[in-house]
């Protein structure tokens, strides 16, 4: 079964769950990592799922080991609460190379759209991504801003050097601190020890969750008329 097909085949487990249990329902939380080479989005994406499906590699630097988007999902089962009721999480997160995604690609992995942005960059290297704004605007609409979560990793460097959070976003490059400031899920600080996925996952999930019940759990419409 390829990986089309799986997801295919969850995402219809899910609306029958939905339509023939009354006491839980489903909830599907499309989620697309986007950040420069070695940011960290695939580390990030393993924590989410709570696995190591998708591939890293700390060792080679400068190049990165994801060259093309990948979607995985994962169903949490009694994740949460939702108007009285038990419900699942169907999770599913988009992993891509570098260089934003074309837009019919990524319509054809997520074609309901996608709830939440996580935004990866690597804290103690931030690598200059100014037209990172303008591209996923063209993507989805200046309302890209309420679906985003900007995600630092290696963040432990920072307290090495004595550098608060608070304080390094007031020394980050401007192209960085107005994500910060725009982003409607805010920041989340990851350090880079090593057993960080398997601790973090729940909170991150958790936090995604919270800023998609913010925007009413509605997704962002890919612009496939685009070209980047």
């Amino acid at each position: 079964m390829d990986l089309r097909t799986q997801n295919s085949l969850f995402e219809i487990l899910g609306q029958g769950r939905r339509q023939g249990d009354d006491e839980r329902n489903v909830l599907v939380l499309n989620v697309l990592l986007l950040g420069n080479k070695q940011s960290g989005r695939s580390s990030v994406g393993n924590a989410l799922i709570g696995g190591d499906e998708f591939q890293t590699n700390t060792n080679i630097s400068g190049v990165s080991v994801t060259t093309e988007c990948r979607l995985l999902s994962r169903n949490f089962p009694r994740y949460f609460r939702r108007q009285g009721a038990e419900s699942d999480l169907l999770l599913s997160v988009i992993d891509t190379p570098p260089q934003l995604p074309r837009p019919q690609s990524l319509h054809e992995l997520c074609p309901e759209g996608v709830h939440v942005l996580a935004i990866v960059v690597r804290a103690d290297v931030p690598h200059e991504d100014a037209l990172l704004q303008r591209h996923v605007e063209s993507l989805f609409g200046p309302g890209w801003r309420h679906h985003t979560l900007l995600v630092l990793t290696h963040t432990d460097h920072l307290e090495e050097a004595g550098l608060h959070p608070s304080v390094y976003l007031t020394q980050a490059p401007d192209w960085l601190r107005t994500v910060a400031e725009e982003a409607g899920g805010g920041v989340w600080f990851l350090d880079n020890s090593c057993d960080w996925p398997s601790i973090r996952g729940r909170p991150l999930r958790d936090r995604l969750l919270r800023l998609s019940a913010k925007n009413h759990h509605r997704a962002l419409t890919v612009r496939t008329e685009v070209s980047l």
